[in-house]
């Protein structure tokens, strides 16, 4: 499995904008995608900037070729292009500990 955490700055004005196109490309995954088993929007409260971002996937190349090589993440990233400046995008990949211990892994997807 493979855990992606991403935090969003976005640009002044453009949150709905921002939140709007997020959504679907969340709803998206989760729907048309096989090895998209996790995806939760969490808005900061420190930030109001700043958005979080929690997937969970089968593995790299669904992440890799599934999810980044869809149709719905290529209208995504013209969202990102306008709502979020240069440096504005952070990931962090990492590895459930206990993947065992995660709904998905029961419900016939993992």
């Amino acid at each position: 499995m493979l855990t992606v955490i991403v935090k969003f700055t976005v640009l002044p004005g453009r949150m709905d904008e921002f939140l709007e196109g997020l959504h679907a490309n969340a709803q998206s995954s989760l729907r048309d995608e096989t090895g998209c088993l996790r995806f939760d929007i969490h808005r900061s409260r420190d930030n109001e900037d700043e958005v979080l971002l929690y997937e969970i996937y089968r593995d790299q190349g669904a992440f890799e070729v599934g999810h980044r090589g869809s149709a719905h993440y290529a209208a995504w990233r013209e969202v990102v292009a306008r709502c979020v400046p240069d440096g504005g995008h952070v990931n962090t990949f990492g590895t459930p500990a206990f993947p065992e211990d995660l709904p998905e892994a029961h419900d016939g997807r993992a």
